[in-house]
């Protein structure tokens, strides 16, 4: 964070100090709010959970070098006092941001967030320090804690936008106002609590509309939901996708051998190729959208195409590929699911299997509410249209749905099955794969999914050390 006294901080937040012997310490090092993370000079924020309170841990993170604690209580130890620690925490960050120097991008999405902030933060920083989401720490305490991780040094801060219900996103603005405001597509996660999509769109034009007249929404030219959001901003609208009148847009799309998408890209000041090092036609949405980003931002045409080629994963158990020693490919994209991305990773799937086995182990679309039956079954039933070899079905009832859909739709028998939960697909696969086969592995978060890829992984690691050993 940019060095803020702990008298400035008060001051801020509306808080009291106690225990401060000298109220023009500075916090010089990060604001955490993980006892783990406390460096020299941190800021440490006590929250309450339903588990853990932050509280408890207030000795302790100062006697490792924490400054002080933001905290709704004293605690014995330099502390700012406040009655609401949450609302503290967005009140600085909204008063460090303004203290920067640092262009505001903020991003949201039904599907693809994570992956296109991921890619624009590696094509901005080839051209001055960024500051960007970790992972998918986007709502009221993540989103914050990353504004102000920025520094004096920073020129680029990318923020993630997620929301559950109307209002969030406006909320998050409040704190961090961006100037380009990037909207990727509306889809149908969460639905299930928003009641639509026309809800939806609703909750993330709400990113459009507090962009300011000198700003740019940057929206997604193939989605009407996301077009249509150009009536509700001031700022000027900037349009990216495979669409004709799109400023920034792609032609030329193809997948090589290996499932990873190559096209031309074109903008206002030229075109370039791109070869993307990420698995699955969907990823080219999210590089365009990172494109034109970066084409506001003064990037050339051929700059950004250098940089979405040399672009890498960054946030865990999104498509991550490894081939095991003995062939076999894990794709491990258990961290989240809907219909939109279970589709997407099918169809990466398949074009990385080109002669191959194919295996996709997927587990429940969390929140689709009375869709949910009906989008299980779709997904079940698009396994087999794109011919997939085995789908297993991993939990209870909504994994019932996705068996059912891919039987009804092919009578695949033996080629879709149902297992209770990921030991058993563990144990499924340790007796069925062969050296060569694609394994996909996806569901919510909530089912724990990614416990196949490591068990999978795990495997190939101890059978290696076998080999090497002479076991």
């Amino acid at each position: 964070m940019i060095a803020l006294s702990l008298a400035e901080i008060a001051s801020v937040v509306g808080g009291q100090t106690y225990d401060i012997p000298d109220p023009a310490v500075q916090v010089t090092g990060p604001v955490v709010r993980d006892s783990r993370e406390v460096e020299p000079g941190s800021l440490f924020v006590a929250f309450v959970g339903e588990r853990v309170d932050g509280h408890d841990y207030a000795a302790d993170v100062v006697a490792a070098g924490a400054a002080a604690v933001l905290a709704s209580r004293p605690v014995g130890v330099p502390a700012i006092v406040v009655d609401d620690v949450q609302a503290a925490l967005g009140a600085l960050a909204r008063h460090v941001v303004e203290r920067l120097g640092a262009t505001l991008v903020a991003l949201t999405g039904s599907v693809g967030k994570t992956s296109s902030k991921d890619l624009l933060a590696q094509v901005l920083r080839r051209k001055a320090p960024t500051v960007f989401t970790p992972g998918s720490l986007n709502n009221e305490i993540g989103l914050p804690l990353t504004a102000l991780s920025a520094t004096d040094e920073t020129r680029f801060l990318v923020l993630e936008m997620g929301a559950r219900g109307i209002g969030h996103i406006r909320y998050l603005t409040g704190l961090t106002p961006p100037r380009i405001g990037l909207v990727l597509n509306v889809g149908t996660a969460h639905i299930g609590e928003f009641g639509g999509r026309e809800q939806i769109a609703q909750a993330k034009g709400e990113l459009v509309e507090a962009l300011p007249a000198d700003g740019a929404a940057v929206l997604n030219a193939d989605d009407p939901l996301v077009r249509a959001m150009a009536s509700r901003t001031k700022a000027r609208v900037i349009l990216f996708g495979e669409a004709e009148d799109a400023d920034v847009r792609a032609e030329n799309v193809r997948l090589t051998e290996n499932g990873q998408p190559a096209f031309t890209l074109h903008t206002p000041s030229g075109c370039s190729d791109v070869t993307l090092r990420l698995y699955g036609e969907h990823h080219v949405s999210n590089a365009l959208a990172a494109a034109a980003v970066a084409h506001e931002l003064g990037m050339s045409v051929d700059e950004i195409a250098l940089a979405l080629s040399e672009a890498g994963t960054l946030s865990r158990w999104r498509m991550e590929v490894t081939e095991r020693p003995d062939g076999v490919t894990v794709v491990n994209d258990a961290y989240n699911a809907n219909p939109e991305s279970m589709r997407a990773a099918l169809r990466a799937l398949v074009a990385m299997g080109k002669g191959r086995r194919t295996w996709a182990v997927l587990g429940q679309m969390a929140e689709l509410g009375d869709d949910g039956l009906t989008e299980h079954d779709a997904v079940g039933r698009l396994a087999v249209r794109l011919n997939v070899s085995k789908l297993v079905a991993v939990g209870g009832r909504e994994a019932s749905w996705l068996q059912l859909g891919a039987y009804n739709e092919g009578s695949w028998g033996e080629e879709s099955v149902h297992v209770s939960d990921a030991q058993a697909a563990i144990d499924l696969l340790r007796s069925e794969l062969r050296p060569g086969d694609v394994v996909l592995v996806k569901a919510s978060r909530s089912v724990g999914l990614e416990r196949v890829a490591t068990a999978l992984l795990d495997d190939a690691a101890v059978s290696s050390e076998g080999q090497v050993s002479g076991r």
